[in-house]
Parts: structure tokens; C-alpha cells; sequence
């Protein structure tokens, strides 16, 4: 299972690559392997406030929907609209093209709340 040492993980099995006061948002590799093929990726708004362990996605796939949530609080500012004509991005690319939103972080002290790559791997071992 793919765990970039460089990222900040969820226990819901989101990653964050937080890069001066953002932070880029996606599953990892793990969560979309569980979920199998994805077929459709509902995401939110730019300019919504999210708070950190808020659902503020959802991911389906041919054998379920699940929430995303938010690792961090603060305003989306961009989302991945590349996954409204290829949601399988989130399969063939997770940490990369298949990344969902961008959240302008208000609280960096939460990024002591998630996981290192070590710990996240441990999680899912």
C-alpha cells in the first residue's frame, strides 16, 4: 500500500499536503482500494466554511457511497472538477490527479491531530 512519507493522514482515511497554509485533500491509496471502482465523486463547494471531521464529500464507487471528511477546518477554495469527467482519477491516481479540494487552513494546530505516514500505516496494517 502506497503511504507518502511527506503527507498528514485522517483515521477516516484521508491524506492532507499542507504547502503555505493550504491544504490539498484526497483518500488515501488504502481507502480507494477498499471502495474499488469509483464512478461518481460529489464535492463541495468553493467558499463553504468546513470544520475539521466534517463530512463534506461523497465518493461512490460500484460498491458503496462513502463520506469524505474534512482533516482540517477552514474555506474550500478549489475543488478537482478534472473528476467530474473521470472520477476513476481517485483509482489511478490517488495522491496525485485524483486529489478532491483544496482548504485554506484556520487552525493550523490541527495538523498535530493527524496521523504521520508511520502511524497511518500502522492503522491499516
Amino acid at each position: 500500500m502506497n503511504v507518502p512519507e511527506n503527507l498528514k493522514y485522517a483515521e477516516s482515511h484521508e491524506w492532507a499536503n499542507v504547502e503555505d497554509g493550504n491544504a490539498r485533500i484526497g483518500i488515501t491509496d488504502h481507502a480507494q482500494s477498499e471502495l474499488s471502482d469509483v464512478v461518481y465523486v460529489e464535492l463541495p463547494k468553493v467558499g463553504d466554511k468546513v470544520e475539521a471531521k466534517q463530512a463534506v464529500a461523497v465518493v461512490e464507487s460500484v460498491k458503496a457511497a462513502s463520506d469524505i471528511y474534512s482533516p482540517l477546518s477552514g474555506t474550500i477554495i478549489e475543488v478537482n472538477s478534472e473528476l467530474d469527467g473521470n472520477p476513476a482519477l481517485v483509482n489511478s491516481d490517488a495522491f496525485g490527479a485524483g486529489w478532491l479540494f483544496v482548504v485554506s487552513v484556520d487552525n493550523p494546530g490541527e495538523l498535530d491531530g493527524l496521523l504521520s505516514a508511520e502511524e497511518y500505516t500502522r492503522q491499516i496494517s
